[in-house]
């Protein structure tokens, strides 16, 4: 099996669950949700969609600005303009493919900069370490300003409905779905590659091997507070946006940044198990803003208009992107005319 039939099947089952999670959001839904839902969106001050739209935007184009700091020391100039552009394509790409998207937006920047794939590749390893810390953090935050908030997310998530069995069997399926796809992979790895076990591990501590090398390539950075800086604007952003999106609804606009937190937290969760987050990111927020008695149906509301707001972004952002960097990069100084 190559990597572009294993890049289907992938694409395939990830998308597959996200269109299980938007079916799963809205199957329980009753006629007085559904008015609940038109209602709040027909009073929707859809105007803050362009400061959450030019707030995303920045907030990618801090992670380019950030990108460029980790190139750095690897003795490879590059572009403002070419960083940004490659992480809206690399956006813009995971929405259909998970995580093909790290490697397209490395592989766009080395076709316009001389830096080579496989060490932006390990710069972009990096930069996921230092996102899953920080995230790590939001969870610590959020955890400070409401104790026990995360069990309560679990509870709500598994026992607001009467069908708790059968959300209990759903996730089942799914877990067991997401481990039998490993073992496949795996197993046809192993017999195609003719490999054992043996070989298995050792790609094991390969792959733990270029984590910790990508940890420990942090201590080359010569811009380290310009780098803090950044990360905690472009989080600072993610934030901000959660929290005019109160203000989107007038259910919601009672809400804070301790929400704010608890918002940022779910729906970073969604966009990791789903490619963009689709069904997953509204159904997180949606469970999650029923903690603080919102109901069901403009919890889904609030949920949907926020995923709408990011994946609207990625994909205006990236589809310009995949047509303005070969444009700006047409004439290059070091290229022959």
């Amino acid at each position: 099996m190559n990597k572009r039939t294993l890049t289907i099947i992938q694409y395939i089952f990830f998308f597959g669950l996200g269109i299980f999670l938007v079916w799963w959001s809205i199957k329980d839904l009753s006629k007085e949700d559904i008015a609940q839902i038109k209602q709040s969106l027909k009073h929707a001050r859809y105007y803050l969609i362009f400061p959450v739209f030019i707030m995303l935007l920045l907030s990618h184009y801090i992670r380019g600005l950030r990108w460029r700091l980790l190139i750095e020391p690897l003795g490879y100039p590059v572009k403002r303009s070419n960083t940004f552009l490659a992480v809206m394509i690399g956006y813009l790409t995971n929405l259909a493919f998970p995580r093909l998207g790290e490697v397209l937006r490395c592989t766009a920047l080395a076709r316009y900069e001389k830096a080579p794939v496989d060490k932006l590749i390990g710069t972009v390893i990096l930069e996921r370490i230092i996102d899953s810390l920080c995230l790590l953090i939001v969870f610590g935050i959020t955890l400070a300003l409401q104790p026990g908030i995360y069990t309560q997310i679990i509870d709500t998530f598994f026992r607001t409905s009467a069908n708790t069995e059968e959300k209990k069997s759903s996730l089942l399926l799914v877990a067991l779905a997401i481990l039998v796809l490993g073992a496949i992979i795996i197993s046809l790895w192993m017999l195609i590659k003719k490999r054992n076990f043996k070989d298995l591990i050792v790609v094991i501590k390969k792959i733990i091997k270029s984590v910790w090398e990508g940890i420990s390539a942090i201590q080359h950075l010569k811009k380290r507070m310009q780098f803090l800086v950044l990360t905690l604007l472009m989080w600072a952003l993610y934030l901000g946006c959660g929290y005019i999106g109160f203000f989107a609804l007038q259910e919601t606009s009672h809400y804070g940044i301790k929400e704010a937190f608890t918002v940022l937290s779910a729906g970073s969760i969604g966009v990791i198990v789903t490619p963009g987050g689709i069904g997953a990111y509204p159904i997180m927020l949606e469970k999650t803003m029923q903690l603080y008695g919102l109901q069901k149906g403009i919890a889904l509301a609030f949920g949907w208009l926020l995923w709408l707001a990011q994946t609207g972004v990625l994909l205006a952002g990236g589809l310009v992107s995949f047509i303005a960097m070969p444009y700006l990069n047409k004439k290059r100084p070091d290229e022959k005319s």
